[in-house]
């Protein structure tokens, strides 16, 4: 939550923090835990979620209250956004097909990284990360990627940003692997979530800063078409691909994927 300002508008409020704290959970919630959660009246939160849901943000089931993909869809029309998507995906598509696994484009939202683009193996199986997916930046190899390929001031701000979040920052290791990602123009990593699956990372460059990073979790398997080594040339190149492709509009760096949150 952002520090006092000189001017309030208590329901606008009250609708950002429920919209907030659907986006943290990882289950849907029913009325009475978001009252809990933000301290609020049962009749306050009630209102409030019959305006966000008439207006699209919000979804009801018989588990309780999720997002919906309204507010990804508002930023993704952003220019900056679009522009880089739609350069993207073709690139994507073709790695996806070359490699025969699945990858995916992340750029920073505030202190976390937010999957934009993902793109599904072909074949039978893969593991596919879902659009919307995010982490703090310290904590997955595409937010190391955004992290590593910035300015020293640009990079400092972000460190500053995952630190006022409350998260634990051993800051001269992270610093020892962002440098080292530079070195080599990318990063190789065990997935955070999941055994038996490497991350294979490369930032999209414009203006001398990562607008995004490419990812591709390979699954190592009899039936794959490239090995690890082959894999993570191919997300180098594909990365260089989109950053040489893209408009001189992404000269400017796009806000958070999500309208600025």
């Amino acid at each position: 939550m952002a520090g006092k300002s000189r001017y309030q508008a208590p329901a606008l409020t009250k609708g950002l923090e429920i919209l907030e704290l659907l986006a943290a959970a990882s289950d849907p919630l029913i009325m009475s835990d978001i009252s809990i959660a933000l301290g609020r009246s049962v009749s306050e939160i009630f209102r409030m979620l019959q305006v966000l849901e008439a207006h699209g943000y919000i979804a009801r089931a018989e588990e309780g209250y999720r997002l919906t993909n309204r507010l990804f869809a508002l930023g993704m029309s952003q220019p900056p956004i679009r522009d880089l998507a739609s350069t993207a995906l073709p690139v994507m598509q073709d790695l996806a097909r070359k490699a025969g696994q699945s990858c995916h484009l992340a750029v920073a939202s505030g202190a976390e990284m937010v999957v934009i683009i993902a793109i599904e193996a072909p074949g039978l199986s893969g593991f596919a990360v879902r659009v919307g997916y995010r982490r703090p930046l310290h904590r997955s190899n595409s937010g190391r990627i955004l992290l590593a390929f910035q300015p020293p001031d640009a990079r400092a701000a972000m460190l500053s940003a995952i630190r006022a979040t409350g998260e634990t920052l051993d800051e001269a290791e992270l610093n020892e692997r962002l440098d080292a990602a530079v070195a080599h123009g990318g990063a190789i990593a065990p997935s955070p979530m999941l055994t038996g699956i490497t991350d294979l990372s490369a930032p999209i460059l414009s203006g001398g800063a990562a607008r995004a990073a490419l990812t591709m979790p390979f699954v190592d398997g009899a039936a794959n078409r490239a090995t690890v080594e082959t894999c993570s040339q191919l997300v180098r190149d594909a990365a260089q691909a989109i950053g040489s492709a893209m408009s001189p509009m992404m000269l400017v760096p796009p806000r958070d994927a999500e309208g600025g949150q």
